[in-house]
């Protein structure tokens, strides 16, 4: 193994199905106030979050999806950037029965949500290993900027997974878009220098996929090799394709994938019945 793989610090996750599939959830954007009552856009996300929490469970439960390995949470934890939003996400996941991993938003403070995370047991690990997947957690949060960019020691961090786990195939997992979703006004907070980090993943030689936040739709793309995957918010939706800031009719939801040892992958977005949660449509901004 190469010996820049300590700088990694990896942490290693057993498959729990006999055939090394790796089973994951994507939860985004729970926006959680300190407030539990807390209105955003018209909708309250401590409760379109524990309604979601609830729905997975229930899918476990009547054995729709498979308990997953891990569940990564891509951003947008908190909407008040307060220890209690933080505190709240972990008292939700807490309901889960698997392992959660972290990153944080453009409206995170990502030394308040480490500190309250930590303190609930939640793990800061950032490189995981699941079977012939790799997984690597990184930052794209710019202090007082809705966009995104990696810096240059993210960025040596994914040459690192790739030079020290050439054969197995890499997710990352970032807040924002790495290509343009279809609108305009969300668009421009994008992920900066994606061009950096597509550069470094053709390095590779096994599969690639990068997973993101931030959209609140879904999406799935595939461009010079890698997917490109977002997932819902567990709150309110930004309607797809459309030029100026929009909310979608759409039910709050998440994503699962199963990442196959070959490369495959298979996934699904699911989501809440309709009208559990109506946003306020004429809203023009948040």
């Amino acid at each position: 193994m190469n010996p820049a793989a300590s700088q990694l610090q990896t942490t290693y996750i057993t498959p729990q199905s006999p055939n090394e599939v790796v089973e994951l959830l994507q939860i985004t954007d729970t926006h959680l106030f300190a407030d539990k009552e807390a209105d955003l856009l018209g909708i309250l996300p401590w409760y379109s979050g524990k309604a979601v929490v609830a729905a997975i469970l229930e899918d476990v439960l009547d054995k729709q999806t498979p308990v997953a390995d891990f569940i990564l949470s891509t951003g947008d934890l908190s909407q008040d950037r307060t220890s209690e939003s933080y505190y709240h996400f972990c008292e939700l996941m807490a309901e889960l029965p698997s392992p959660v991993f972290w990153l944080p938003g453009n409206h995170d403070s990502g030394a308040v949500m480490q500190a309250a995370l930590t303190k609930a047991g939640i793990s800061h690990a950032k490189h995981l290993i699941c079977g012939q997947w790799q997984v690597l957690l990184l930052d794209t949060h710019i202090a007082d900027k809705t966009y995104g960019e990696l810096d240059a020691e993210q960025l040596a961090l994914i040459a690192c997974a790739i030079e020290s786990y050439p054969k197995h195939h890499l997710l990352l997992a970032v807040h924002h878009q790495a290509l343009p979703v279809g609108c305009a006004w969300l668009d421009q907070h994008d992920l900066r220098n994606s061009h950096e980090m597509q550069a470094i993943l053709q390095r590779h030689q096994a599969a690639k996929v990068v997973l993101c936040g931030h959209v609140h739709q879904g999406f799935d793309q595939q461009v010079d090799g890698v997917r490109y995957l977002a997932s819902p918010a567990t709150c309110f939706q930004f309607k797809p394709l459309s030029d100026e800031f929009a909310l979608d009719s759409k039910e709050p939801g998440w994503r699962a994938i199963s990442l196959y040892p070959d490369g495959r992958l298979s996934t699904q977005v699911w989501r809440l019945p309709p009208n559990s949660f109506v946003p306020d449509f004429s809203a023009t901004g948040y």
